[in-house]
């Protein structure tokens, strides 16, 4: 299995160290700035409240969810869910988190097309995620024509996460601006905010990259590039 080939192993680590950087990053940064407030004194939810108040969007929910760092937007019932350590609490930490998520819902209401796309993705990606593995492992053994399914599944899912980055990066963006724009947060504060924004990307691009270097793993042991042995 490719968990016992060492060529898995270094093919992935570029992925799995960056992975492992931006899990610590976005921990110690959101904890860092969980111990400043604002000094206009906003929730989390009522910023994002105003975000998109000031959007004149008036039919998202806002609403508690458990989990850490649990956070997201649900564009099949307009839910914005803000975890424990966000919806209730004045730090900045919470603040950016809470307008990042606010920038999704208002991606959905200006249909915003990566968004759009990606949500498209969800039912088949969801699928092709929990299969591929199972495939490529069988076509490994019957043959390629049975591995290239796997291989495409594999591409779906790499796919995803890269059409997540700009969906991100964009959430991101309109809560930077919001932030300072809406009087939410002053500038300097804004830049404090935004450093938590900065390390929660550094996730999404650690996955982007390990499911890339996923593909190209499996690309080259079934002799898809670089010829066989």
């Amino acid at each position: 299995m490719a968990l016992f080939d060492p060529i898995y192993w270094l093919i992935l680590s570029p992925g799995i160290l960056l992975a492992l950087f931006a899990s610590i990053k976005v921990k110690s940064t959101f904890a860092k700035y969980s111990r400043i407030g604002s000094k206009h004194g906003y929730t989390g939810a009522e910023a994002a409240r105003d975000m998109l108040r000031r959007e004149g969007i008036t039919n998202v929910t806002i609403e508690p969810v458990a989990g850490m760092l649990s956070d997201h937007y649900d564009p099949r019932t307009r839910t914005l869910r803000l975890s424990e350590q966000v919806y209730g609490s004045r730090s900045l930490s919470a603040i950016g988190v809470a307008c990042h998520e606010a920038g999704h819902a208002i991606q959905h209401a200006q249909s915003y097309s990566m968004l759009m796309l990606r949500s498209t993705l969800v039912p088949v990606t969801s699928l092709c995620s929990s299969l591929w593995i199972w495939v490529l492992l069988i076509g490994s053994f019957i043959g390629p024509q049975f591995a290239m399914i796997g291989i495409l599944m594999l591409g779906v899912a790499v796919l995803f996460s890269i059409v997540t980055l700009p969906v991100e990066w964009d959430a991101s963006q309109r809560a930077k601006t919001a932030m300072v724009r809406n009087g939410i947060v002053t500038q300097q504060e804004a830049s404090h905010a935004a450093s938590v924004l900065n390390a929660a990307f550094l996730t999404y691009l650690a996955s982007a990259i390990t499911a890339i270097l996923t593909l190209l793993y499996w690309l080259i042991r079934l002799g898809l590039i670089g010829g066989r042995d």
